[in-house]
Formats: C-alpha cells, structure tokens, sequence
C-alpha cells in the first residue's frame, strides 16, 4: 500500500489525515450529493448508501485511473440518526441527548475501482460522561462540534467526556483504518 495513491471522495481534513497515517497519498476531490435520509431508511442502511454515493459520485467526476474512495459516518442513539448539527441550538440539544449514554457510531466505507464496487462498515459504541448544561454551552461555542456528526469530534474537546469506547477509534474519527487497509490490500 505504500505511496498508492487514490481520490477520496471528501473534503475532510481528518479522513485525508487518516488515509496519509497508513501510508496512502489521498486526492482531495469533494462531491456534492443529497443527504437526506429516506423514509424507513434504517441507520446502518443510510451511512452505507451515503458512502456509496459519495465513491460513485467520485469514480463518475474521475478519469478512471485512481481508485475512489467515499466514507460516510453517523452517531446513532436510541435508532436515531444524528447527523451534523444545523445550529447551535441543534448542536446543544444532540449533547444533551448523548449525556450520560452509549450510542453508536457506525461509519461505511466504500472503494470503486475498475467499475467494482467494495463496501464495509465499522460499528463502534461510545460511552459519554454525563455532561453539564454549561459544560455543553461552553463546548458549542468554541464552533468544533457544528461541522461533525452526533456534534462532537472524538479526537478534539469532547475526548475529555467520552468514559469508554469500545470499537475502532479512527472509525469513530471518520475513517476505520483496518477496514480500510483490508479493502484496499484486496485490490
């Protein structure tokens, strides 16, 4: 896998972070797809079909040469998918709900090369500390949980609340590195 390049279907800093730990040379290309959940759409179901979309996006806007990577991640409580927050007061209300419970976080990845497509998930539990309403304000306001899912980032403030994982943490990032390396080491 050393110095295999690849287009990641992604702006994301972390997952291109990710990606540059285990040896690969990412490519940067970010598509725009719709990500609504469908009706009756189950969790698991959704973040495998937004990473589909986001590699097939990504493999239809290349030249074909690369092989294109898209990886979606989600929080889950309760059979509840928690995206990013639309706002502070969205952020706010998503922390309090994850204060002082496990949730999942499920994060998909797929690959499309030579027009095959491979597709795997990693499942991840998190167990949050229960968290105080000014704890929680003061959080929102320094801006990092308003572009994350379930609005927190593992590897940043909130890693001080988070009691125990259990699972892949680079998952929980945005990326599940083993995952990952095995899709890719398949080629």
């Amino acid at each position: 896998m050393k110095e295999m390049k690849l287009i990641l279907a992604s702006q994301s800093p972390r997952r291109k972070q990710l990606l540059e730990q285990i040896g690969l040379i990412p490519i940067c290309r970010p598509v725009d797809i719709d990500e609504s959940i469908m009706a009756n759409e189950a969790p698991h179901k959704y973040c495998q079909r937004l990473a589909m979309e986001k590699a097939q996006a990504g493999w239809d806007e290349s030249d074909k040469s690369l092989p294109v990577l898209g990886s979606d991640t989600i929080v889950v409580l309760n059979g509840k998918t928690l995206g990013k927050p639309k706002n502070h007061e969205d952020a706010y209300e998503m922390l309090k709900s994850l204060s002082g419970c496990t949730h999942q976080v499920i994060t998909a990845v797929a690959l499309i090369c030579d027009n095959k497509n491979h597709l795997v998930k990693s499942v991840s539990y998190v167990e949050f500390d229960n968290l105080t309403e000014d704890e929680i304000k003061s959080y929102v306001a320094t801006n990092e949980p308003m572009d994350k899912a379930g609005s927190y980032a593992i590897q940043g403030i909130a890693a001080k609340w988070i009691k125990q994982i259990s699972g892949s943490y680079s998952g929980i990032m945005g990326l599940p590195l083993y995952e990952t390396a095995r899709l890719l080491r398949d080629l």
